[in-house]
């Protein structure tokens, strides 16, 4: 008699538990996320950073796929650009300001050029059986502490044995100002890889180094180094750079396993489709900001919202076991491209 009460019960429980689990820990400035019990990402604001970021990002094999400098260097890691952290989202001319660059490490004299995007509340942190949602608020602000931007921005996690994947919707309405993002090759949304996603360098290249000033880094071992971009126009490796598309995506291999990172552009999206700024040595961006930079043949792109008003971005980015490809990247796209983005914001 009591086996036949205490297994109903049982079976109720685990159909309530959710697989994907969004939990907030403001004291420690931070949203874990977790899928079947297993590490994803979470969404931090360290007072070390100039805006929030999603970090690390963990494939379904429990492989990290971001670096870990500045956060967590980890050996043979590149020491540069310090603004790179995770996957973030800004740009690098908003009414003149640069919020792409700012980091701990930009000298004094340099602060005012720079914008900072400070999180102020978290909206909505909901677990669930097939997906999970964080809604988040943060400005983006001035040097002298004026609110330029609102933002409020949805992520939905989904995963499964083989995959996962993060939708950003970010909202950015314009306060008290008029607001100008103008044509610059800084942006927009980032996301900066483990140094084995990373396309082997075969030159010296100059970066900025953690103390914000230009350094040269010869050649470095490209040993397990093995990264390398396509994107949905066919393009390969270094020629992804400055070119447009529906998606691209960075396959290499990581502990040993095939890993493919990729990120599918929305077609509502301003500037659609976007250009790249896909480095090899590691930086993964769509810039829907940018187009005259890129193409020196192109109008110049300025995108101005008076106070009041709105733009929203809409990305999806995707960590898969294997190779990817096109024909699978393709499907992605159409499924995120026909998705109904309104009910997910």
């Amino acid at each position: 008699m009591v086996a036949l009460v205490v297994a109903p019960v049982m079976v109720l429980m685990a159909q309530q538990t959710p697989r994907v689990r969004v939990v907030a820990d403001e004291a420690n400035r931070r949203v874990d996320v977790t899928i079947d019990g297993r590490p994803f990402t979470s969404y931090i604001y360290p007072a070390s950073l100039k805006k929030p970021v999603l970090y690390p990002i963990r494939g379904a094999n429990g492989v990290v796929i971001t670096r870990g400098f500045p956060l967590d260097p980890r050996p043979r890691e590149r020491v540069d650009h310090p603004h790179q952290a995770g996957l973030w989202f800004n740009h690098g001319d908003v009414n003149g300001l640069d919020f792409w660059n700012n980091s701990d490490a930009i000298p004094q004299d340099r602060a005012p050029s720079m914008g900072t995007i400070v999180h102020r509340r978290v909206i909505k942190a909901e677990s669930g059986a097939d997906r999970g949602d964080l809604v988040v608020e943060a400005e983006w602000k001035r040097a002298d502490g004026v609110v330029l931007l609102l933002e409020r921005t949805h992520f939905v996690f989904r995963g499964d044995r083989s995959m996962r994947s993060i939708d950003r919707f970010t909202t950015l309405t314009a306060r008290g100002e008029a607001v100008t993002f103008r044509d610059n090759k800084e942006g927009t949304l980032g996301l900066r890889v483990a140094r084995e996603l990373e396309q082997p360098a075969d030159k010296p290249e100059v970066f900025t180094d953690a103390a914000g000033a230009a350094s040269t880094v010869p050649v470095l071992d490209n040993t397990g180094v093995t990264g390398l971009f396509t994107s949905s126009e066919g393009l390969k490796g270094d020629a992804v750079w400055g070119t447009r598309g529906r998606w691209a995506q960075l396959s290499g291999t990581l502990n040993k396993e095939l890993v493919t990172v990729a990120i599918l552009d929305h077609p509502a999206n301003p500037g659609f489709p976007t250009y790249w700024h896909a480095r090899g040595y590691g930086l993964f961006a769509a810039n829907p900001l940018g187009r005259k930079v890129f193409d020196p043949k192109q109008p110049e792109l300025t995108l101005t919202l008076e106070p009041g008003r709105s733009v929203t971005f809409m990305h999806r980015i995707i960590v898969m076991n294997g190779p990817g490809g096109a024909e699978a990247m393709e499907r992605e796209y159409r499924a995120f491209a026909s998705a109904n983005v309104e009910s997910a914001q």
